[in-house]
């Protein structure tokens, strides 16, 4: 039977979000139900409000999440009702020439759930914000896009691997391939870049090299494992890359702003044969140029890393293991836990950078 509970809904563009009462349809084959308990405050969350994603408002926001499967639809054997679970949004299909290929993180077929989620007061469909809708109390999903890991970890911190942290921990170990003794820098200390730096200190980068405008960030950033930070307001950051790794560059750098101009930086910061990783998501306006001749002369790799190139099935369970180990520390990433009307105040702060990570709970 269908079930009426509590969403944040974005209802046109830039307006103010706002709590509504929604239905969410018991689920069909290969979907699940799952009672959300946490859910991260992303920067996407807000791309979809202001309409840089699409228009197919109303979104039913929130993707960063973890929770309950509370319960399934025909066809459905890899998850079971009281299932704790990380929600991605990148459900593989297991058929496709990538997946066949044994690269099912560049499957070219992912889903999600069939049915939608719709307004109670007037019957609308919404569009749930990376196939997820996780504001909200409960939330109907592909039965893919739900990963079991070990519920002794936190909601807060389980949910958090759902989108930014896997981005940028992905970035590093699984695109940018760092290994031990490996020399790497990070442009843009937001959630992403952090998650890349941890992610590169879990691997056994010996000089993690942070670079932003803002000190805070740089000082979040040493406490996740970065050896040297450079403001790049105040100092050139490729000269300063370059000073700190012998005069040679990094052997990956990753970029986790997605502007031309940090980009550019990125591929003169590395050392020859070295890798650069784009993780930071472009407007598409933006327009990069290069010297063909730097990038032929250069030689290494120019790789694009696409939610970490992540596979949910094999990096969520391993993460969360690696952080109640005190291996990985994903809690340092939740700045503060907030309630779902709370999430339109989360938007500001994020904006002005004053927080990590904002965390629902629900």
């Amino acid at each position: 039977m269908a079930q009426e509970v509590r969403g944040v809904i974005a209802p046109g563009k830039d307006e103010a979000v706002r709590v509504e009462t929604i239905v969410v349809p018991d689920p069909g084959p290969g979907e699940a139900v799952v009672r959300v308990q946490a859910c991260g405050v992303c920067h996407t969350d807000l791309h979809y409000k202001q309409g840089g994603i699409s228009d197919d408002f109303p979104f039913l926001l929130g993707h960063e999440a973890a929770g309950v499967v509370e319960s399934v639809g025909e066809g459905v054997t890899d998850v079971a009702p009281g299932d704790f679970v990380v929600l991605n949004w990148r459900a593989v299909c297991g058929q496709c020439r990538a997946c066949l290929r044994g690269r099912p993180w560049y499957c070219f077929n992912t889903h999600n759930a069939r049915q939608k989620m719709t307004l109670a007061a007037t019957g609308q469909e919404l569009s749930p914000a990376l196939g997820i809708g996780a504001f909200a109390e409960k939330t109907l999903v592909a039965a893919g896009q739900c990963t079991k890991v070990d519920p002794a970890v936190s909601p807060a911190v389980a949910g958090l691997l759902g989108c930014g942290v896997m981005a940028g921990i992905g970035a590093a170990i699984n695109t940018g391939n760092v290994g031990r003794g490996d020399s790497v820098a990070v442009i843009g200390c937001g959630g992403v870049g952090d998650a890349a730096v941890a992610g590169s200190n879990l691997a056994g980068a010996a000089r993690i090299i942070a670079v932003d405008i803002d000190d805070r960030k740089l000082e979040k950033a040493r406490t996740l494992g970065a050896t040297h930070t450079v403001n790049s307001k105040e100092t050139d950051p490729v000269e300063a890359i370059r000073e700190l790794t012998g005069g040679f560059g990094a052997d990956v750098v990753i970029e986790a702003v997605g502007r031309p101009e940090t980009y550019r930086q990125a591929f003169y910061a590395r050392d020859l044969a070295g890798t650069v990783v784009l993780v930071g998501v472009p407007t598409p306006e933006m327009k990069l140029e290069l010297p063909l001749l730097d990038v032929f002369g250069r030689g290494g790799a120019l790789k694009s890393s696409w939610y970490g190139d992540c596979l949910p099935s094999r990096d969520f369970p391993m993460l969360i293991d690696l952080h109640l180990q005190g291996r990985l520390p994903l809690d340092a990433f939740v700045t503060e836990t907030l309630q779902l009307d709370q999430v339109e105040q989360a938007f500001e702060r994020m904006h002005h950078g004053d927080v990590l990570r904002s965390v629902v709970v629900l």
